[in-house]
């Protein structure tokens, strides 16, 4: 259904000096005329649907705020006392952002902006440039540059940092660009993005810049980062953050592994593997992984020369003395960035519909309106917080007295 309006009226008072906005401006008859017409179609369908003889019954005035200041409203009514309007509820008094909010949240499950067009259009008659559409979802920037800077607690437990890439438009030419990605686990065991950073590669020395601007956000300590192979990555960290634990995810090790063992022997090898890195003690899982050596050595030497590289930094879950004791599923968030890729798959739901992005700004509103959507549901901390919060402040005696209050 079309509305019908006035706009040689909206014209008119432009013509004779009116601005656009504000609280006397012509948007303000414009929404009035917008709102009513809507009203008195939806009255209409509402007694079509209606079997009893029930009729219109006069106007009920109420005022109205809008971002265009107040006007007089006129609701209609029915004889029977059931009608309900949708555009405008019983005891709403409020206009002010209910389609720029209808917009966001559209915006915030991935709806193109043509999608979002068609759907103002067909729920309220109101066609919407894009130019329009990208100015409502720009009010998103200022709220995450505020986000960007929010101080943060002074330890974390556990942080997860990874990258994600996008194809974004630079200088006339669409290049790869990485996306970082940090999520920490608190003193409460509910998980947070910390930051959102973007770069044109994902590299240890970004990943600096990365985790000085968490420092200078009052990040103090951070017991256990969680990380992929990259290469100087846990030096990093370590430079910034000397006491942190980095652990390499296990799941990428194995990935890459993977990617040099013959397609053949790819499963076999994937679940003798099982036996390291499920072990209970390192000595257990260095015993498990010279077998497979003594197995598979001769034929995949590259493979078993990464293992032993970065063994140091793949078996932090092993080494310190309370691992044995966690849960499976704690002993398993900490040895994979799976709770980090989760995110990211969150996150290409989003983008899903985007081939590419015209700049930085298009990318980074549409993940932090989706990050912001995500975090509503992580009220619980991760399973068997208590148990794992206890062993760690015994396991870093000291680091975390403050934060609990000890």
């Amino acid at each position: 259904m079309k509305i019908e309006v006035d706009v040689e009226q909206f014209a008119r008072d432009i013509k004779a000096g009116k601005s656009i906005g504000g609280a006397d401006g012509a948007l303000g008859s414009l929404i009035k005329q917008l709102t009513e017409t809507a009203l008195a179609a939806e009255i209409d369908s509402h007694l079509a649907q209606d079997l009893s003889n029930n009729r219109k019954n006069g106007y009920a005035s109420k005022t109205m705020k809008s971002d265009h200041g107040e006007f007089k409203l006129e609701v209609p009514r029915d004889r029977n006392g059931n009608f309900e309007p949708e555009i405008v509820k019983k005891n709403q008094t409020s206009m002010t952002s209910e389609i720029e909010d209808k917009m966001l949240s559209l915006y915030a499950h991935g709806n193109s902006y043509d999608q979002i067009r068609e759907f103002i259009e067909d729920f309220y008659g109101v066609g919407f440039s894009k130019g329009a559409i990208t100015a409502v979802t720009d009010k998103i920037i200022p709220m995450l540059e505020e986000w960007k800077i929010r101080p943060l607690e002074a330890v974390y437990p556990f942080v997860f940092l990874d990258a994600i890439h996008y194809k974004v438009r630079e200088d006339g030419r669409y290049i790869s660009k990485a996306f970082y990605t940090v999520l920490g686990v608190g003193i409460d065991g509910k998980k947070e993005i910390l930051g959102l950073y973007l770069n044109q590669s994902e590299g240890a020395k970004f990943w600096l810049q990365v985790l000085t601007d968490l420092n200078n956000r009052g990040v103090e300590d951070i017991l256990i980062a969680c990380v992929d192979g990259l290469k100087g990555f846990p030096e990093a960290i370590n430079s910034v953050f000397p006491q942190a634990e980095v652990q390499l995810c296990i799941v990428h090790q194995i990935r890459n592994s993977l990617r040099y063992v013959g397609s053949s022997h790819q499963k076999q090898f994937a679940h003798e593997l099982k036996a390291v890195y499920q072990a209970f003690t390192v000595e257990e899982a260095e015993l498990e992984l010279d077998k497979l050596e003594e197995k598979w050595g001769k034929k995949y030497p590259i493979v078993f020369t990464s293992w032993r590289n970065k063994w140091e930094n793949l078996t932090v879950y092993l080494v310190l003395p309370l691992w044995y004791k966690f849960h499976a599923d704690i002993r398993k968030v900490i040895y994979t960035t799976n709770i980090i890729e989760s995110v990211h798959r969150q996150f290409r739901s989003l983008t899903k519909t985007k081939g590419a992005f015209p700049n930085d700004s298009s990318l980074l509103k549409l993940l932090f309106i989706g990050i912001q959507k995500a975090q509503k549901k992580w009220t619980m901390p991760i399973r068997n917080w208590s148990l794992t919060i206890s062993q760690l402040s015994i396991e870093f005696k000291g680091r975390l007295d403050d934060a609990l209050k000890l």
